[in-house]
């Protein structure tokens, strides 16, 4: 199996301003060298905004337009968590845009009730596991990270990885959080976050990264950056094989 290449990017996401956002992506990505998947952060065109009633869109909205157009323009999967409008109820909702424009989709499943997250968005009751280029993806969302039986590797995928706007008062969880995922898991684990401040007052201290099935981690710190990480298959197979801790998972079903 072959080792890919993941490009985080981690902006300052310009408040509730779709437009604005995506300009500024695209500068990034037109000079982005060799990649295979480009992950943006949890709701990437807009920030955290509790306002869906002005910025949702549907799936075949401008952002989803740009990300197939990114995706087959430079022959990756593109990665984001965006506002979306599905059968009358609102989703935050991360999709996945294959180089060929087919779309999978993961509807955030733990709302951030301390936000009011609940009150403005529907939540989704299944997980998603993706698989591209061989490799197996389990896509989630911010808040879901601090509940690890929903993130539990019952699903032998190789990387997890989480969309987020995780605020700077709790940084320090979010560090923890993700490496502790990846260890657990047994897999690579992604964390994407912003910079900058929001709408609502609130800063985020970025620290996107790769960590590595053993817990070895690799952040980019707090400004806004772009970087690109490369995994490899046959080290996490060998560290799974030398050290077999998947096969005495528990097994259980989530209702």
């Amino acid at each position: 199996m072959q080792n890919l290449k993941i490009t985080i990017i981690q902006p300052d996401i310009v408040w509730e301003n779709p437009k604005a956002n995506l300009e500024k992506f695209s500068k990034w990505i037109e000079k982005l060298e060799e990649t295979d998947v480009i992950i943006l952060p949890e709701m990437f065109t807009t920030g955290f905004s509790m306002r869906p009633e002005i910025l949702k869109e549907t799936m075949e909205g401008d952002s989803i337009k740009w990300m197939k157009k990114v995706a087959a323009e430079k022959n990756v999967s593109v990665v984001g968590s965006l506002i979306i409008e599905d059968k009358s109820k609102v989703y935050n909702r991360a999709l996945w845009v294959f180089p060929n424009g087919k779309v999978e989709k993961y509807d955030k499943h733990h709302l951030f009730t301390m936000g009011q997250e609940h009150l403005n968005y529907s939540a989704g009751n299944k997980k998603t596991v993706v698989e591209f280029k061989g490799w197996r993806f389990c896509p989630l969302i911010c808040y879901d990270i601090r509940f690890p039986v929903w993130n539990r590797n019952t699903e032998d995928y190789d990387v997890i990885l989480f969309m987020a706007n995780w605020p700077s008062p709790r940084h320090h969880h979010w560090k923890t959080l993700l490496v502790a995922r990846a260890i657990e898991n047994q897999s690579y684990c992604l964390g994407i976050n912003r910079t900058g401040t929001d709408g609502a007052g609130l800063s985020y201290l970025g620290d996107s990264g790769m960590i590595t099935p053993k817990g070895i981690a690799e952040f980019m710190g707090e400004t806004e950056k772009i970087q690109t990480f490369e995994i490899s298959y046959a080290e996490l197979q060998d560290y799974r094989n030398s050290f077999p801790l998947l096969e005495d998972r528990d097994e259980f079903n989530i209702i």
